[in-house]
């Protein structure tokens, strides 16, 4: 069952606030990276790169926990508790989108390495159960 985000979370989603991204390791540790986020509906949408231990957490085991705390208010929480879908497909335009969000640039010129980077994933959570105070 596919849960709904509140207007306040989307709000909030929809600002330049940083998540939490808690996965599993293959021995059932949690494993957590804070990354830049945007929404779509009510899906949560993030970038990763091949190789990394999240991108490989979540292709083994696709459950995922997201926590958004604004470090302006930081007794507001939201926990988004759901399922992780990979795609390759636009994940050059996504952490471009997402820089201008954060930094005011394209990732290029905000990363100067990136031309070294792996190649880009998009993460698509879809939310199953959303806990907190928001």
């Amino acid at each position: 069952m596919t849960a709904t985000l509140s207007d306040a979370l989307k709000a909030h989603l929809d600002n330049p606030v940083f998540i939490i991204v808690g996965t599993l390791q293959p021995d059932g540790s949690p494993q957590m990276s804070p990354v830049w986020v945007k929404r779509d509906g009510d899906d949560v949408i993030f970038s990763t790169t091949v190789g990394r231990q999240k991108e490989k957490n979540l292709r083994r085991d696709p459950r995922v926990t997201v926590l958004l705390q604004p470090f302006d208010a930081p007794y507001t929480y939201a926990e988004i508790r759901g399922t992780a879908t990979l795609s390759s497909e636009g994940g050059q335009e996504l952490i471009d989108e997402l820089a201008l969000k954060y930094t005011g640039q394209r990732y290029a010129e905000f990363n100067p390495q990136a031309g070294q980077d792996a190649p880009r994933v998009v993460v698509r959570v879809t939310p199953r159960k959303v806990t907190g105070r928001l």
